[in-house]
């Protein structure tokens, strides 16, 4: 399982150990914060699959996976309804995410696909919600959405490289929205 490789990692940041991994650190600094503020002290080896964990405190960590898994199933229905319009839609895909046994199974350890899919799903709802208002330009709303794309695509690369697909999605979307904006004529491209 992953989750020795993560909870280890978890462990070495609350210990202050360096170490090397191929992911960025976003992810794994989240699980050792998870950790250190629910008690455990870093000291479980997390030596192979399947060890008893005894007296360690490692729910906090596996609490926050599952905290962010679980917000997996708002983010989709409210994706969908965005999208579509349509209420049983975003319920249908709501609902198949919650009976998903993959997305329960793997949001109940200490892994970092919870994490990324949460900032993945978030990146993708503020995107929307900010084209939603984007005909209201530098409201409160607008900034509002829009700083939460720009920290859910940074959190989205921060967990894995991966991420980068999410952003690359931001970025067409961006660009589609800019070449509607270079042809219409009726937007001025001078303030006043």
């Amino acid at each position: 399982w992953d989750e020795t490789h993560f909870g280890k990692m978890g462990s070495y940041y609350i210990n202050q150990t360096f170490f090397f991994d191929v992911h960025p650190p976003l992810g794994k600094m989240l699980i050792g914060l998870a950790g250190y503020l629910t008690g455990y002290d870093g000291t479980f080896p997390f030596k192979k699959p399947g060890d008893k964990y005894d007296h360690h405190h490692y729910y906090g960590m596996r609490a926050l996976c599952a905290t962010l898994g679980s917000f997996l199933v708002p983010f989709a229905y409210l994706i969908v309804l965005e999208l579509s319009g349509s209420l049983t839609a975003a319920l249908l895909a709501a609902v198949l995410l919650i009976f998903d046994t993959g997305c329960i199974t793997i949001s109940q350890y200490i892994l970092l696909d919870p994490i990324l899919m949460f900032f993945i799903l978030g990146a993708v709802l503020s995107m929307l919600k900010f084209n939603a208002v984007k005909d209201r330009p530098f409201s409160l709303t607008w900034w509002k959405w829009l700083m939460l794309t720009g920290v859910n695509l940074a959190g989205a690369l921060g967990v894995k490289f991966v991420g980068i697909f999410v952003i690359l999605l931001v970025g067409i979307n961006t660009a589609c929205d800019l070449w509607q904006l270079l042809g219409a004529v009726h937007v001025s491209l001078f303030l006043g």
